[in-house]
């Protein structure tokens, strides 16, 4: 590998990194070609290089428990929706899924149906219901659900530096007809986290940080793949400009607005609320091929 210049480099890496893992070598040898092409059609300069070294080093230096920048750059770039799309074609009729995004938490609070989400987090109330079924129609009971989404602010639980218990997340199952219902708060759009690299990018291209009102499922059940997914709420400004990508036009629903009066469980509101109702759709799982050893016995 010696006399190594701006065309040769190339071929040169890939073939240092033929040995190994043989899914790794097939991936970072694309990824080399395509970096080092992106390299010599827009002429990177020494300077440009180190700023993209100092953009990924502050992404980096930005990402805990709490905060993954990383996430946010792969959402913005579109990369996340084009690995969601790659890996989840489902047939016509099963409900679509969307990015996960950065502020999925484990084992949130396991909930009755009815019972409320928001736990305290700020927010009009709503009251979502809907149900599980598969794509022949049958309903999927004891399905489990996670629940997410922010606050009247725009923020998650997880956001807050003073949160000290789960709010507006949660888990629930769905009954022996497929049925889920809980009370939660309106969904609102809100600007993904700005006040880094990814922000500075966005600005430096014009762009802007924000995202449509969504609630976050996911959804798993045995037998069937498992969903993740958002519901968006219509007639949002942003809609057709979503800072992640995320929007299917399936995915879009009405939260309805009502005055005071009583809930759908039965709760006498003096305040306005919204309700919101969605019908899910999983695809099944394929079926397991055979044991070879079973293959053997039948043949």
């Amino acid at each position: 590998m010696r006399d190594i210049d701006e065309f040769s480099i190339t071929q040169a890496v890939i073939e240092a990194n033929r040995t190994g893992n043989a899914r790794l070598v097939t991936i970072m040898e694309s990824l080399v070609r395509h970096l080092h092409e992106v390299a010599r059609e827009v002429r990177l300069t020494e300077e440009e290089w180190f700023q993209g070294i100092r953009f990924l080093t502050e992404a980096g230096q930005m990402c805990d428990d709490k905060r993954q920048e990383f996430i946010l750059l792969s959402d913005t770039l579109g990369l996340s929706t084009l690995v969601t799309a790659l890996n989840n074609r489902k047939p016509q009729g099963c409900t679509e899924a969307t990015v996960f995004g950065p502020f999925y938490v484990e084992d949130s609070p396991l909930v009755d149906n009815g019972g409320d989400i928001a736990n305290g987090a700020h927010g009009t109330l709503c009251f979502v219901s809907g149900s599980v079924h598969g794509l022949d129609g049958k309903p999927v009971a004891g399905a489990e659900l996670a629940v997410w989404q922010s606050d009247d602010e725009g923020l998650y639980d997880v956001q807050r530096p003073d949160a000290t218990d789960h709010q507006a997340r949660a888990r629930l199952r769905t009954d022996t007809e497929g049925g889920f219902h809980f009370r939660s708060i309106l969904a609102v759009p809100y600007p993904i986290p700005h006040d880094g690299p990814v922000g500075r990018m966005l600005e430096a291209l014009g762009r802007h940080p924000w995202r449509p009102a969504h609630l976050h499922f996911k959804i798993e059940a045995t037998g069937y793949e498992r969903l993740i997914t958002h519901i968006f709420r219509n007639e949002d400004d942003y809609l057709d400009s979503d800072a992640v990508f995320g929007v299917r036009s399936t995915l879009i629903a009405d939260w309805t607005a009502h005055p005071p009066g009583v809930a759908p469980d039965g709760t006498r509101m003096d305040q306005p609320y919204y309700t919101l109702h969605h019908d899910f759709v999983l695809n099944p799982k394929p079926a397991a091929a055979p044991a070879a050893a079973e293959q053997g016995e039948s043949a």
